[in-house]
């Protein structure tokens, strides 16, 4: 046995597959300093977003407005549209574990890198919620459940179930996607339209969704739906009670969410419908047609191809 030959035996991985498993869900990620780095940017993001967040909404639901309800989408929509501006360049914006999981399955990060991200998201969640909870008056705490998801329970009288609960989280969710995650994944289309567009119509998506959730189907004792499990999981760890009470709704929902989004999402057109200016105009669909008519009279050697060949010209 040569020199060169032993060489490449000793070389050669013990265990292809195992090496070639690794590849495929990114484990270089987590010795990658990038990685951790923007694993520590979405617990940073989320914390933030969950205080803020979160605070704002209670100062719109205890305001002496007429209907505060209908402040809250605008709410989300501003604070969602600042944080995403800000965090997409850096590690992505996901701050959800939603957007984390469809972006694991759209191939745009790997598992390796999504496990942390969820990770950090909960993390955060749970440290925003912590902070809020000792800097709110304990009789807002009680009153809102400290801005957690909520769908009743022994201490709220709420007159949707979990059954329902759990198709508006999923219809939600799903409307997010489609219209948020469709754009934002879509390479041609962001570059197209930039970074600002693509945030204003995440955010934008995100609030209709809330909206929908609390003015035309929400109920007494519903908090509206979640569209963040971390979010659900940081209020209900720091307040408990009844924000346990069908907490499976809010990863349950979006987790079918994505899974019905993704094998959608896969059937979807790849390029955008194609045609000439014009060319299914009715009114000159119907002047092509009629051009071979004369005074009432049809010609024996008309043929479609030539009544086609005439609406061309006519629309040349």
């Amino acid at each position: 046995m040569s020199v060169q030959t032993c060489d490449r035996i000793c070389l050669a991985p013990k265990n292809p597959l195992k090496g070639k498993f690794g590849t495929s869900i990114g484990a270089h990620e987590i010795f990658s300093p990038e990685t951790w780095k923007a694993a520590l940017t979405e617990l940073v993001a989320t914390a933030s977003l969950m205080f803020t967040l979160t605070s704002s909404i209670i100062a719109c639901l205890d305001s002496h407005e007429v209907d505060p309800k209908l402040i809250v989408p605008f709410v989300v929509f501003i604070i969602a549209f600042l944080f995403l501006i800000v965090t997409v360049p850096l590690s992505g914006g996901h701050m959800s574990p939603v957007f984390t999981c469809i972006a694991v399955l759209k191939g745009v990060v790997t598992l390796s890198r999504a496990v942390l991200y969820v990770l950090a998201q909960c993390i955060g969640s749970t440290i925003g919620f912590y902070i809020l909870n000792c800097v709110m008056d304990p009789k807002l705490i009680n009153t809102y459940s400290l801005g957690g998801c909520a769908i009743g329970g022994k201490e709220l009288n709420s007159s949707i179930n979990q059954h329902d609960a759990l198709l508006l989280e999923f219809s939600c969710t799903f409307l997010v996607l489609f219209l948020g995650v469709t754009l934002g994944f879509d390479k041609k289309m962001s570059k197209n339209l930039g970074l600002t567009m693509v945030c204003l119509v995440i955010a934008g998506a995100m609030a209709l969704a809330v909206f929908v959730s609390i003015t035309i189907t929400g109920r007494a004792g519903y908090a509206g739906v979640g569209l963040n499990p971390a979010r659900c999981l940081g209020a209900a760890l720091i307040h408990g009670g009844s924000l346990w009470n069908g907490h499976w709704v809010f990863w349950v929902g979006p987790i079918l969410a994505c899974l019905i989004y993704y094998s959608i999402s896969i059937n979807l057109p790849k390029e955008g419908l194609v045609w000439v200016d014009g060319e299914y105009d009715i009114l000159k669909l119907a002047l092509g047609s009629c051009a071979t008519i004369h005074n009432g009279d049809v010609s024996d050697d008309i043929t479609i191809e030539g009544s086609g060949a005439g609406f061309q010209e006519g629309h040349v």
